[in-house]
């Protein structure tokens, strides 16, 4: 290709690709454009957009001009397989000029008589998106100049699928997290509940979660829990230990036991998992709870007449990686007429520039045998105040009001 048609062909796919009416299309349009422009413009037969999907081990055909094929029936290619595979094992440009099933793991592709196949990857910020790859059912060769200006196309590509994908989840998670969040609480006789949940600013949805569920012989089960890691990924994970908990909690009476039964399942079903779980069972009838933590912070117990203490209950290991192999234990706690528990996410008392130990101590100071909603406003005060927490924050109070005149 001389320097004029190469100079040309460069003003053309700029121009393509900075084309200010795209940002107002979506993205199944956007991409349905820039790729018949790229047929056009690279004058191939094929053009094909294959995205990781959320574990990053497989491609997944979005995306096609001139092979619709591939998206209608699913077309996936595992990483490091294939021609698309290598592409995007290598994060480089990948040419092949002998289409068949020793090249490609693709059928469509060979039963096209597609002869040549150009690949580049879509990354961006360092994170593999996809492979955008072209085909001709001619004899060519694509040169470096070609190539390059795909890549200019596929990092367009993968910009603007970046977006929509951070978009996207960042939606699914609110709806999952919203729709997994106790819409009312229990209001079994003699005892009061109330919660807060704020997600982080920083890390937007995430894995943090409280749950309060009536079991049976008139107890309460009261759950706070924080899956390490931020957005869709880590809301997926807390609805499925959310579950499995609940589960747990019909079937074993102790909450030590329900969380080594939790972490044996996260260990083996949650691949690359951590969570840190707080499970008290309030025994409405005897006013004693039972209480164990998987790495969790312990609860603050507020009883009148007495100073807020946190609770002096064993801290064994966090859910998953199989941490626990030595068993787990608990505590017993006696919940007198008007004593109020409080169940706390780490967002709560970890603030950049602020000393951890002096969060808890304020958090002690702060909590007060007081009506929950009460409870749960003065610590949100005390706590956030008027500036945004970084990271999630989930927040459960329960008071015992047997006995009491409220106030």
């Amino acid at each position: 290709m001389d320097e004029v048609r190469v100079s040309e062909m460069r003003q053309r796919v700029l121009e393509a690709i900075t084309d200010g009416t795209l940002r107002e299309l979506d993205l199944e349009k956007l991409f349905e454009v820039l790729l018949w422009r790229v047929r056009d413009l690279f004058s191939v037969a094929t053009v094909t957009v294959l995205l990781t999907d959320p574990s990053g081990e497989q491609l997944v055909a979005k995306a096609a001009s001139g092979l619709e094929e591939e998206v209608f029936q699913g077309v996936r290619v595992p990483v490091g397989t294939g021609f698309a595979g290598r592409v995007a094992r290598h994060r480089a440009p990948v040419r092949i000029e002998h289409v068949d099933e020793s090249t490609v793991v693709n059928p469509l592709l060979w039963e096209r008589n597609l002869r040549v196949l150009l690949g580049v990857p879509m990354v961006v910020q360092g994170d593999l998106t996809g492979v955008l790859h072209v085909g001709s059912t001619e004899a060519r060769e694509f040169t470096d100049e070609e190539i390059d200006l795909l890549q200019l196309v596929a990092d367009r590509l993968a910009m603007a699928a970046h977006v929509h994908r951070s978009r996207s989840e960042r939606a699914a998670a609110a709806m999952l997290q919203d729709s997994l969040l106790p819409g009312r609480l229990p209001t079994p006789d003699g005892w009061e509940l109330a919660a807060r949940y704020v997600p982080g600013t920083n890390s937007g949805v995430g894995g943090d979660w409280y749950d309060v569920f009536q079991l049976p012989g008139h107890r309460i089960g009261l759950v706070i829990g924080d899956v390490v890691g931020s957005g869709l990924p880590a809301a997926i994970v807390m609805g499925r230990l959310r579950s499995a908990l609940r589960a747990y909690a019909l079937e074993f009476d102790d909450p030590a036991e329900v969380l080594g039964k939790l972490d044996r399942k996260a260990s083996h079903f949650e691949d690359h998992t951590m969570a840190t779980i707080a499970y008290a069972v309030v025994d409405t009838t005897t006013n004693c709870t039972d209480l164990a933590l998987a790495g969790h912070l312990p609860p603050v117990l507020a009883v009148p007449g007495r100073e807020a203490e946190f609770v002096a209950a064993p801290v064994g290991p966090p859910v998953g990686y199989d941490l626990a192999v030595t068993g787990r234990t608990g505590v017993r706690l006696d919940m007198p007429p008007g004593a109020l528990i409080a169940l706390y996410t780490d967002g709560l008392v970890e603030r950049r520039g602020l000393d951890l130990d002096g969060q808890l101590e304020l958090l002690r100071q702060t909590v007060t045998p007081v009506r929950p909603e009460s409870a749960c406003a003065s610590i949100m005060a005390a706590l956030v105040g008027d500036q945004p927490a970084t990271d999630d924050i989930a927040l459960l109070t329960v008071r015992h009001t047997s006995d009491l005149v409220q106030r």
